[in-house]
């Protein structure tokens, strides 16, 4: 199964395509799409179109994205949550099946601490994917994303006797 995660930002969205196979995972792709400057409208069609290309490109079978967190400053929440909906809706007219993962489910799933910090996902992403160097912040995050979607649909996290409840894998 090739995966495709996503970490959704207005500014710059990471995203990082895996393959996984049983409990094999193989690195295929990582990078950010970048919004520059402009309107709103302009910066989340450049996020909608760039997750296209990515998409047609690497032909993932389906995709994680991580959800968005609640900030201090409400606006910047309300883009977050925007850019959020471009790359969600650049992977639905992709035609793929997109799972949800909290920031806590991601670190935990990868990392084994919810509260991790990112240096600790990034390194941990780049042993689990045997990579030569550390990939740029939001592509780990969102290599991540994928390396957790694996493993929720590989059933290593219910077997290793964990189950979500309210953002957070907690023991069965």
């Amino acid at each position: 199964m090739r995966i495709l995660g996503i970490d959704p930002g207005l500014r710059t969205t990471g995203f990082g395509i895996i393959d996984s196979a049983g409990q094999n995972r193989s690195y295929i792709a990582s990078g950010c799409i970048r919004s520059g400057e402009g309107s709103l409208p302009e910066r989340l069609k450049v996020l909608l179109d760039g997750i296209a290309a990515v998409c047609r490109q690497h032909r993932p079978d389906c995709a994680a994205v991580e959800l968005v967190f609640v900030n201090v400053n409400p606006q910047s929440t309300l883009l977050l949550g925007q850019a959020r909906g471009a790359a969600i809706s650049a992977l639905v007219l992709a035609g793929l099946p997109v799972a949800e993962y909290t920031a806590l489910q991601v670190k935990q799933a990868v990392v084994g601490n919810g509260h991790a910090a990112k240096e600790q996902v990034s390194h941990m992403v780049q042993r689990l994917l045997q990579l030569n160097g550390a990939p740029q912040s939001d592509a780990a995050d969102a290599l991540a994303c994928a390396l957790t979607h694996a493993n929720h649909q590989g059933g290593l996290i219910a077997q290793a006797g964990y189950k979500s409840r309210r953002g957070r894998w907690v023991s069965l």
